[in-house]
């Protein structure tokens, strides 16, 4: 693929994320992040594949597949409009292997998921924990405990990338706010 190539599809991959979550959510709770219930809910999914996509330590494979699958990964389970057509079968498998039932089931699964899930998730979580100000510290701790644990997996198997840079920030943050509180 070339870089005009590379371009279009973003492009259109962003685009059909945007239209799936503000056109064709299950519920309108699903359109939007709770924090304001205003911003897109798309800006999730668009975090997550933006910053996967500037791993430069990861290679290509993982990067360019992993992209769309973090842009898609809450098509299935949020909203009524299917992956498109020309998506590849790699991707497809990486968008429902993130797919969950619930928190406390992903919980439960993660650990039989590949590799390549357990770093997409990480992606997932500590773009959640950005804009978490709405939990409760219960839940906020929960969410903390999982994305630390797969901060530790990502950093053995992949090394110190930037996501576990930015999610062992992230974790510190409220707990450090708290603490000056």
């Amino acid at each position: 693929m070339d870089k005009d190539q590379f371009a279009d599809e973003l492009l259109s991959s962003i685009s059909h994320t945007i239209i799936a979550h503000s056109k064709y959510p299950k519920t309108p709770d699903d359109a939007i992040r709770y924090w304001d219930n205003i911003t897109p809910y798309a800006i999730h999914p668009i975090w997550c594949a933006i910053t996967l996509l500037t791993e430069t330590g990861l290679p290509e494979k993982i990067r360019y597949d992993g992209y769309l699958a973090l842009l898609w990964h809450d098509i299935l389970e949020d909203t009524n409009l299917p992956l498109p057509e020309n998506t590849r079968k790699d991707v497809q498998k990486l968008v429902q292997d993130m797919t969950f039932e619930s928190f406390s089931d992903e919980r439960e699964r993660i650990y039989s998921c590949s590799e390549t899930i357990k770093l997409l998730k990480l992606y997932d979580k500590v773009s959640i924990l950005l804009d978490a100000i709405w939990m409760s510290d219960s839940k906020w701790n929960q969410l903390v405990e999982y994305t630390l644990e797969l901060c530790d997996f990502v950093l053995r198997k992949y090394g110190e990338l930037n996501i576990v840079k930015i999610a062992n920030a992230v974790c510190k943050l409220r707990n450090e706010i708290d603490e000056s509180a």
